[in-house]
Parts: structure tokens; sequence; C-alpha cells
């Protein structure tokens, strides 16, 4: 059994996007839209969820000639688990105008 990843606000948004898109595939550029993320930090998270058993990965052919392949992810059963685990953890949004 994989180890839990840090549970960062970061992490817990790319597994939530994941988590809408199941069991349909992401790929990077839809989860960097759907979370607000940048390359720089979605694609750690991604290869650290992937390592950890979490996600899987595989490259498909990009569907507009001329454009490289794509990693298309997708959350392993375990991934599944814990992306609703995190999902029911995690704190809600507090509302706009609401005092803090």
């Amino acid at each position: 059994m994989a180890r839990s990843p840090n549970s960062s606000p970061h992490t817990r948004a790319v597994l939530a996007a994941l988590l809408s898109a199941h069991p349909g595939p992401s790929y990077g550029y839809d989860l960097s839209r759907a979370t607000g993320l940048k390359s720089g930090t979605l694609y750690p998270i991604l290869q650290r969820l992937h390592a950890q058993g979490y996600l899987e990965a595989e490259w498909e052919d990009s569907p507009h000639s001329g454009k490289p392949p794509r990693h298309v992810y997708t959350l392993t059963q375990e991934g599944l688990r814990l992306a609703r685990e995190k999902s029911e953890r995690a704190p809600a949004a507090p509302r706009k105008g609401a005092l803090l």
C-alpha cells in the first residue's frame, strides 16, 4: 500500500479535479486550468501521486496534427479512495462575505 501523500491544499485541489473527471482521463493542461496551478507546482504533484500508486499515467497521441503526445492521468482504485477521503476531510471554503 502506498503511503498517503502530503495533504497540502495544492494536492487536495489536484485530487479533487481528478475525482471530478473520474472515470474519464485528465490532461495536465485541463488540471492546470481546473486548479489554477502552474506547471512547476502541478507536475511534481502528479509525478508524486503516480510514483505512490495513486495515478496511472500513459502517453497519448495528440488529436492535433503536429503536436507532441501528452500524458493522460487517471486515478487508480487506491487513488480514488484517497481522493474521496481527502474531499470528505477538506474544510469548507468560507462563503464570500462571511466573517472569519
